[in-house]
């Protein structure tokens, strides 16, 4: 079948055929670890009272076979709030408790508000606060860290202190500032970068910082237009060109806040640096799912999360698949946003890191500079509810060799293609029967079927044309979709699919899969997700345990693409 069919075939007409990690505390913070190259793969204890458990994963969780390339499959989590950002409710050594004891992630990314802050990691009230959040971090959260790995907690595990910035006219927008270890632990330029990046890039009063950086920084700032938002990229790329990275979290909760045209902005001035969308969202255990509260009219329908997924990834041919069309290497995550899961009796937010959502990330090296590494190569897949625990996908051709997640295959024209999907489940869901009540079954999740997408790519578009502001890409389809009927299983355990493909033009191609059929009412139509609907219960437990129940129902994984250039 040739790359540019759009007509998706039958289940019938389908063929069968993983040393301890350094420790990186970055964000004028700490240190790195041994350098790698980055990945191309073109060729060849104590517990949260209300978190939900589940057995570790076992070692081979994401798919790494004896005999692989150097590297790893690792589970982490980019957007994780603690007690020092002012709206969130949790302490920082219950999330880490969380995230690794309970939920056995490998690394997370703490990204606290970079807003002034009242409290230290333990919720104490700060006795000269308010501060600003990076010298709140540099006090409390960083040494707290350090003090719990050398004493050998998590001494194995990565813990990355990142912020969310308030981005000038627009929303939320994760920076990630990774020092390179010269001046030691939380000391010297290491420890002054972010404070220098608050100063320079939010409404602080200068007198919350210390004076003689105040003069070393001058009297020029940048926090209110949106060229300030486009100087604050040019300024990481200035200082920390390989050594930070941006987020846009959330990307459509806020109607108009952002468009593709300023995604292309950023991705065309700072390619290595602004290249993520967080396109599984966090706060999930919202009554709005991830907090997308705008008004339920036709015109917000953007502003909907569809399946719990941004509408970016989440609509078929929209903003992510107009990106990709152009060749960009612009690639989706899923977080959890965590700020609490619930507090008071009365509110819910989101699920601890882990416990729902997971980025699987293939990392050659230790510690988070070789994180970013992997983040950048696109090698990475994320999942909710445990839906998967492996995905492996190449196309091949007996000329070319192959590529997988994230990499290029070059191929000659009409040259013969097989991509192969091995992917399983095996990490029981971590449902809770009741929120907060422990009983959790431990079902394993099921998917129902996998799609595999494409696209058409053709020339980047130009800033000053129309095509810059175009959000969609009409070529996008689904190739095939694949059930039960389709893949075996092998003796490993993973369900394994082969299909044929003719290389005629340049595309892309990448998965997405369910636990939902394509025509299930108010959550699928012709296979394509629907908006999700408030729950609105007045009863406070029955209301989160109805939010949770939505969310266990609805339960989708996403790839990021693998690249096919015809010449």
């Amino acid at each position: 079948m040739s790359l540019s069919s759009n007509v998706p075939l039958r289940p019938g007409d389908l063929s069968r055929s993983s040393a301890t990690r350094a420790v990186v505390l970055a964000v004028a913070m700490i240190a790195c670890s041994s350098k790698a190259h980055e990945v191309r793969d073109a060729a060849g204890d104590p517990t949260p009272t209300d978190g939900a458990g589940g057995d570790p994963p076992p070692a081979d969780s994401a798919g790494v076979d004896a005999g692989a390339p150097a590297g790893k499959w690792t589970t982490g989590d980019l957007h994780v709030h603690t007690i020092e950002s002012n709206d969130a409710q949790t302490p920082l050594g219950t999330v880490l408790d969380a995230a690794f004891a309970r939920n056995h992630l490998d690394w997370i990314a703490l990204s606290n508000h970079l807003r002034v802050s009242d409290r230290d990691d333990q919720g104490t009230a700060i006795t000269d606060g308010p501060v600003p959040l990076s010298i709140g971090l540099a006090r409390y959260e960083v040494p707290a860290i350090a003090a719990l790995q050398h004493a050998g907690t998590y001494a194995d595990k990565t813990i990355f202190s990142s912020v969310e910035w308030d981005m000038p006219t627009h929303e939320h927008f994760n920076v990630g500032i990774i020092s390179d270890g010269s001046d030691g632990p939380a000391a010297g330029a290491a420890a002054k970068a972010l404070s220098q990046f608050e100063y320079l890039f939010t409404n602080r009063d200068p007198s919350m910082f210390d004076a003689a950086d105040v003069a070393s920084w001058g009297p020029q700032r940048y926090f209110t237009t949106h060229t300030d938002a486009v100087q604050a990229i040019a300024w990481l790329k200035e200082h920390y060109p390989d050594r930070s990275y941006g987020i846009v979290t959330h990307p459509s909760r806020t109607p108009g806040r952002y468009t593709i045209a300023n995604f292309r902005e950023l991705n065309d001035l700072a390619p290595d640096i602004f290249f993520t969308l967080e396109g599984m969202v966090g706060n999930q255990m919202e009554p709005d799912r991830g907090g997308y509260a705008s008004d339920y009219i036709e015109a917000n329908a953007l502003s909907r999360t569809y399946g719990g997924c941004d509408a970016t990834i989440a609509k078929l041919g929209g903003v992510w698949d107009a990106l990709l069309g152009e060749g960009r290497r612009m690639w989706s995550v899923g977080d959890s946003d965590f700020h609490f899961k619930t507090a008071g009796g009365q509110f819910s937010s989101g699920y601890y890191p882990g416990e729902y959502t997971k980025n699987y990330v293939w990392v050659e090296g230790a510690g988070m500079p070789d994180i970013v590494r992997g983040l950048r190569s696109g090698k990475a897949f994320s999942v909710t509810g445990d839906l998967i625990s492996a995905l492996e996908v190449a196309i091949s051709s007996a000329s070319a060799g192959a590529a997988d997640i994230g990499g290029e295959l070059r191929v000659a024209p009409g040259s013969k293609l097989t991509i192969t999907i091995r992917f399983k489940s095996e990490v029981p869901s971590n449902y809770e029967t009741s929120v907060g009540g422990g009983n959790v079954p431990g079902a394993l999740p099921v998917v129902d079927h996998v799609d595999l997408i494409a696209g058409d790519i053709s020339a980047r578009a130009e800033p000053g044309t129309p095509a810059y502001t175009t959000a969609t890409n009409p070529s996008t389809h689904v190739v095939a979709r694949f059930s039960a009927a389709d893949w075996s299983t092998d003796a490993k355990g993973y369900h394994v699919v082969t299909y044929p493909l003719t290389a005629d033009k340049d595309q892309y191609f990448r998965l997405r899969g369910t636990n939902l059929g394509t025509d299930v009412p108010g959550e699928t139509e012709g296979g394509e997700p629907l908006a999700d609907a408030k729950v609105e219960v007045v009863d406070n437990q029955a209301r989160f345990d109805a939010i949770n129940h939505r969310n266990y129902a609805d339960l989708w994984f996403y790839s990021n693409p693998i690249f096919v250039k015809v010449h």
